[in-house]
C-alpha cells in the first residue's frame, strides 16, 4: 500500500532554497510547473518538498531529515568537493549504532543526516 514517503520542510526564500539544493547538493528540479509558494526537488530515488514560510525563524527551525545512501563514502566527497558546508557536530563518521553518517543544515536550517548501515 504505502510506496514512499515525501518530507516537506519550510523554506524563507524559494530562491534560495532552489539554488543550495539545485547548485550545491545536486538535486534536479520535479514536474513541469513552478508555484510561487511551493518547491520539489529530487535525487536519485528521493524527492523533498518546500513550503514558503517567510517568518520563519531558522535557528527555532527544527526540520530534520534522515536520508540513506548506499555510498556514503562517495556522497560525502561530493559535497566537500562541491565546497559544502558540513554541519561543526556532523562530520563523517562510523556511530556506535551500526550506522556511518554525517549532517548538513540548509539555508533554513533544516538538519539533512545521510547515512549508510555498516555490515
Amino acid at each position: 500500500m504505502i510506496q514512499s514517503i515525501v518530507p516537506k520542510l519550510p523554506m524563507r526564500n524559494k530562491v534560495l532554497t532552489k539554488a543550495y539544493y539545485l547548485e550545491q547538493l545536486g538535486f534536479e528540479p520535479l514536474g513541469t510547473h513552478e508555484y510561487p509558494d511551493y518547491l520539489m526537488v529530487k535525487k536519485d530515488a528521493i524527492e523533498l518538498h518546500f513550503f514558503l514560510f517567510p517568518g520563519l525563524d531558522a535557528l527555532q527551525n527544527y526540520g530534520q531529515v534522515y536520508l540513506r545512501t548506499a555510498e556514503i563514502d562517495k556522497l560525502y566527497q561530493y559535497f566537500l568537493e562541491r565546497k559544502v558546508t558540513i554541519h561543526p557536530n556532523g562530520p563523517l563518521e562510523t556511530k556506535p549504532w551500526g550506522m556511518r553518517e554525517f549532517s548538513l543544515l540548509d539555508p533554513d536550517h533544516n538538519l539533512l543526516t545521510f547515512g549508510q548501515e555498516i555490515r
